[in-house]
């Protein structure tokens, strides 16, 4: 399965990792496993901005799809890429 990953969610993704390599530089415990559980949090929300980031472009592309253009006699069919 090829998931796809938008730039917010891989913004996100970045973010966990610096957290977790932080946390592994830590010799306090509570200190470190606050910031795995931040990264796991940023984890969590990687993958939901990637999903709700590929439904908002699908609903978008529905919506693009679904309008008529009129067309341009003069254009032909290349006249949905002059508008």
């Amino acid at each position: 399965m090829n998931i796809q990953i938008s730039r917010r969610g891989n913004a996100y993704l970045k973010t966990a990792e610096t957290l977790l390599r932080t946390a592994r530089t830590m010799t306090d415990g509570s200190v470190m496993a606050q910031l795995e559980a931040l990264a796991e949090n940023y984890r969590r929300l990687a993958a939901k901005a990637s999903q709700d980031d590929a439904a908002k472009a699908a609903k978008a592309f529905e919506r693009a799809a679904a309008s008529e253009y009129p067309m341009d006699t003069y254009a032909g069919a290349n006249s949905l890429a002059y508008r």
